[in-house]
This record gives structure tokens, C-alpha cells and sequence, in this order.
């Protein structure tokens, strides 16, 4: 295993991986959250059938995402003229659609749990809509902060997605989870374990912190 660790290569992927599930979750915070939002405080018809297909998104495995997303990219697909497949940019794309649902079921049941009435008492205190809507993602802090540690965790340990859509390609889009399986199927059992406790080290980590600030918030 010491070779693992002095492997200039191993520092590659690691923090590959670490771009594009760190980037891929936050695209997924950025478009997710607002849909949450809504979806947890307004009622609308057709608000039962966009909960099922969000809970649904949520179990979607992730090599069924990764094989849309090919369909989509390749070259003789829609967006093929992209030029997209076996990059970087599609793996983030796979992720992102992987932890979307994730994000805004989180957030939609995070803003369900307040109170009712919060958004009517804020607006009487003279707070905006912009204000009404951070205050309340305040107060849905804890949900918040546990959906983005579900979609990370979701993301960053999936195979099936990133070597369907990135190609595991040596010095590209080869990521932790996929070289693992490579190493594995080479017969390479010292290296796969060493690599998966770095996968390891580098999700607990990122959970650490973030469930550091979560207890901080509740303990407040």
C-alpha cells in the first residue's frame, strides 16, 4: 500500500473526484433549493404527482442516469454535436441529475416541517419576500445540511454513472470509484483498498465538517 500513497496519480484522482462531486452537489443546491422550496410551502395541482417523481428520482440507480445521459451525448444522439461524452463536464452532468431529486425532497420536507404560519408572521415583521425566504431557509437549516450531505454521499460513491458517461479514462475522467473497480478487476486487491480508504477519508471528512456546523446549529 505505501506505493499507493507516494503514486502521483492516486492525488490526480482524488481530487478529480473531489471537483466534480463537489461541483455536480452544488449545481444541484443552486437549481434544487428553490424547486424545494416551493414545492414544500406553496399547494398547486399536481403537487402529489411532482412529490412521487421526486421521491422516485431519488432511487433511481445511478447507472440507469448514466445511461440518459449517454443517449443524450453521444454522437449520434440530441446532443451529440456537444461533444461532451467521456468528459469531465458529462460526469458532472450524471451527478448533478443523481443528486437533484435528493436535494430538493430534502428541502421540500425540511420547509414542510415549520411552522405554517412562519411566511404570514415574517411578512407582518416587515420582512420581504427575499428576506421571508432566507429566514426560512434559516430556520430549515438542519434539513438543508442533511440533504447535502445525502446527495455528496450519493454522488461521490457511484460507479455506474461515471464509467458509463466518463469512460474511466486514465489522466481524464478516471475517478476514485472507477479505479477502484479497474484495480480490482486487475487483480490489484492492495491498491483497491488502499484507494478505498481515501474514498472513505475524503467523504467522512466533508461529513465531519458538515455535521459539526449541523450540531453547532442545533445545539444553538
Amino acid at each position: 500500500m505505501d506505493e499507493v500513497w507516494s503514486d502521483p496519480t492516486v492525488v490526480e484522482i482524488s481530487l478529480r473526484t473531489l471537483a466534480v462531486s463537489c461541483v455536480a452537489t452544488v449545481a444541484a443546491l443552486v437549481a434544487g433549493v428553490p424547486v424545494g422550496y416551493l414545492l414544500g410551502r406553496t399547494r398547486f395541482r399536481g403537487q402529489t404527482f411532482l412529490f412521487a417523481a421526486v421521491n422516485t428520482g431519488m432511487g433511481v440507480p445511478p447507472v440507469v442516469v448514466g445511461l440518459v445521459v449517454w443517449l443524450l451525448l453521444v454522437r449520434s444522439g440530441p446532443l451529440g454535436a456537444l461533444e461532451l461524452i467521456y468528459t469531465k463536464t458529462a460526469m458532472v452532468l450524471a451527478q448533478f441529475l443523481i443528486s437533484m431529486p435528493i436535494v430538493v425532497g430534502f428541502t421540500a420536507a425540511s420547509i414542510e416541517a415549520l411552522p405554517p404560519q412562519l411566511p404570514d408572521l415574517l411578512h407582518v415583521l416587515g420582512a420581504g419576500r427575499l428576506r421571508r425566504m432566507w429566514l426560512i431557509a434559516r430556520e430549515a437549516r438542519l434539513g438543508l445540511l442533511a440533504g447535502i450531505m445525502a446527495a455528496f454521499g450519493g454522488i461521490v460513491s457511484e460507479v455506474g454513472a461515471s464509467m458509463t458517461v466518463g469512460g474511466n479514462l486514465q489522466g481524464e475522467t478516471r475517478v476514485l470509484t472507477t479505479a477502484i473497480v479497474t484495480e480490482t478487476s486487475r487483480g490489484n486487491i492492495d491498491r483497491s483498498l488502499a484507494l478505498g480508504v481515501i474514498l472513505l477519508s475524503l467523504t467522512f471528512t466533508l461529513n465531519l465538517g458538515l455535521t459539526l456546523i449541523q450540531q453547532r446549529r442545533r445545539k444553538s
